[in-house]
């Protein structure tokens, strides 16, 4: 996998998990008051960075980064573990991606990207407008796509739910939100009347991780 680091000369990390065909771009406009490194492009599991300046550490995994990141042991102790729009069984049928939903992403294509960001990410026209897509290829998305369930099917036997608490979109239609109150129990956190792209609503990485949105 990839990573990207924001140097805002703090003594805190926060581990920042994007979900599936992300990139660093679709994040340009959040800001932080520590330091942020960004996961993402889950070709593999492998990364290479130095915790050992850092007095503190955050957590924060969106969509199919809940998964990523439940199954990485860094040995670092975290203030704040929060999930974003997703679930650590990613593939689970009940509380991950149902196989009518991995069919729909895994054929998405320029010609009805749009049409699938409309209609499953955001919730009205206007968040449309504010909508910050990626600039990574869909030849690429769909090799990280196989790529996941490939790690899936690999570390099942590591998934664990290391979240104090999970926020979604109250009309998140990539994951069932009655399994993920099932799932999560007290610890979710619903947004209403929002879908499963989050962070134009935000300016800072800190409203998401604390709820603050």
């Amino acid at each position: 996998m990839k990573t990207y680091f924001i140097n805002n000369n703090s003594d805190t990390l926060l581990l920042f998990f994007a979900g599936w065909g992300c990139d660093e771009y679709e994040f340009e406009h959040l800001q932080s008051d520590c330091d942020v490194l960004i996961f993402y492009e889950y070709f593999d599991l492998d990364f290479k960075f130095d915790f050992s300046k850092y007095k503190n550490f955050n957590l924060l995994a969106f969509s199919a980064g809940v998964f990523v990141a439940s199954i990485l042991d860094f040995n670092l102790k975290f203030d704040i573990k929060t999930a974003l729009d997703g679930n650590p069984y990613l593939f689970d049928e009940k509380f991950g991606l149902s196989k009518q939903i991995q069919d729909i992403l895994y054929n998405i294509t320029i010609e009805n990207a749009d049409v699938f960001a409309r209609n499953y990410l955001v919730k009205t026209d206007e968040e449309f407008k504010n909508f910050h897509p990626s600039k990574r290829t869909l030849e690429s998305c769909k090799k990280e796509f196989d790529s996941l369930k490939n790690i899936y099917k690999n570390n099942k036997q590591k998934i664990k739910d290391i979240y104090d608490f999970a926020i979604f979109g109250q009309d998140d239609r990539i994951f069932d939100i009655s399994a993920q109150k099932e799932f999560y129990g007290k610890k979710l956190k619903v947004v209403l009347n929002a879908r499963h792209n989050l962070f134009f609503r935000v300016q800072k990485y800190e409203q998401l991780l604390n709820f603050d949105i």
